[in-house]
């Protein structure tokens, strides 16, 4: 998700039992989608709720009963970056989407998929985003490669 969108993140489109959250209006270009939790992202989000107050509209509540500003995000952000020993790596909060989609093409994920999940128009905003670690193009080319000299494909070129 997109910091904004996660900042404008209310309770009621998060579905904690089928582990999926309903953007209805993307930040950059309006598209609706829905993207997944993880394990470790379920288990963060219940922890969370349970120690927010019973009756909040947004998930990050701040002041007055609106959603967490984006320089309290990224003081928050920065704080904890200092704190891990990685201020001098030039993480950025949206650094962490661009992780997120190399993570999954590199685990396997279709481009096209991934695309859906960033909720970019095009494909070529993914590719951008998403880079291919050269152990995932070392893999898939040898994958190819045994399928080609197992005689599997018979195409006339």
């Amino acid at each position: 998700m997109r910091i904004g969108e996660v900042l404008r993140l209310q309770v009621r489109d998060m579905d904690i039992g089928e582990r999926k959250i309903h953007i209805y209006e993307g930040e950059k270009n309006c598209l609706g989608r829905v993207v997944y939790l993880s394990d470790d992202a379920l288990m963060a989000i219940r922890l969370w709720i349970g120690k927010a107050e019973p009756k909040r509209e947004y998930l990050f509540q701040g002041q007055r009963d609106k959603h967490l500003g984006y320089t309290q995000a990224r003081n928050i952000f920065v704080r904890y970056i200092r704190a891990a020993g990685l201020q001098d790596k030039g993480y950025t909060i949206h650094s962490l989407r661009h992780t997120f989609a190399s993570e999954l093409l590199n685990a396997g994920m279709r481009l096209e998929y991934l695309q859906l999940l960033l909720g970019h128009r095009t494909i070529e905003i993914t590719r951008r985003y998403a880079r291919l670690t050269d152990k995932s193009r070392q893999e898939e080319y040898f994958r190819a490669m045994a399928i080609i000299e197992q005689g599997g494909i018979h195409g006339a070129y």
